[in-house]
């Protein structure tokens, strides 16, 4: 995935981010992040996904199935906020954003390396029938998709372009909040906890 131009430093918070998650250790649970967004109805939706990657200095690459509701809750520039929870560090970081459209090849590059990059079982849950659909007892649930299965058409990236990011440190008394807005060039703000 592509690094940080010079013309895109890394953002401060996010070797604190890295720091993080470096105290997590190998918990495979470091990489999961709580998704919020809003449904079409306008009621508030939580979900978790995982980590993938970053995609440049304040972007970072979720992947979802297309044919969730969360695919269609978020078209356009739909706003979202992931909350990371990182436990052993006592901390979390709140991200607050907006998918960031892609198309074209672009999309296809990005969408091939996340599909190759997956493991047989992380593959399998895109070889599942449709999310929340009514449960079939005769449906297919396979456990691993093969290196070389064709990456199916409703296999999704969800890139989240960063707007500003919140760290809540949960250790000391008081608490330690601060704030970093790619409005004011990612400059850090101490909040209140």
């Amino acid at each position: 995935m592509p690094a940080p131009t010079q013309d895109e430093p890394l953002p401060p918070w996010r070797p604190l981010l890295r720091g993080a998650l470096e105290r997590q250790g190998r918990s495979p649970q470091a990489r999961w992040l709580q998704l919020a967004s809003l449904a079409a109805d306008g009621t508030p939706r939580v979900r978790t996904l995982v980590f993938r990657c970053w995609a440049g200095g304040a972007a970072l690459d979720l992947l979802t199935d297309r044919r969730s509701a969360k695919s269609g809750e978020l078209k356009g520039l739909a706003p979202l906020e992931l909350c990371w929870v990182l436990p052993k560090a006592r901390c979390q970081f709140r991200l607050r954003g907006h998918r960031l459209p892609l198309g074209g090849e672009e999309e296809r590059q990005a969408l091939d390396r996340h599909w190759q990059a997956l493991t047989p079982r992380g593959r399998a849950l895109w070889g599942w029938p449709t999310p929340g659909d009514p449960l079939q007892a005769e449906a297919p649930f396979p456990r691993e998709l093969q290196d070389g299965a064709p990456r199916p058409e409703h296999f999704e990236l969800l890139r989240v372009q960063l707007q500003r990011v919140e760290l809540l440190e949960l250790l000391g008394h008081p608490h330690r909040r601060r704030c970093w807005r790619a409005a004011n060039g990612w400059q850090e703000e101490r909040l209140n906890p």
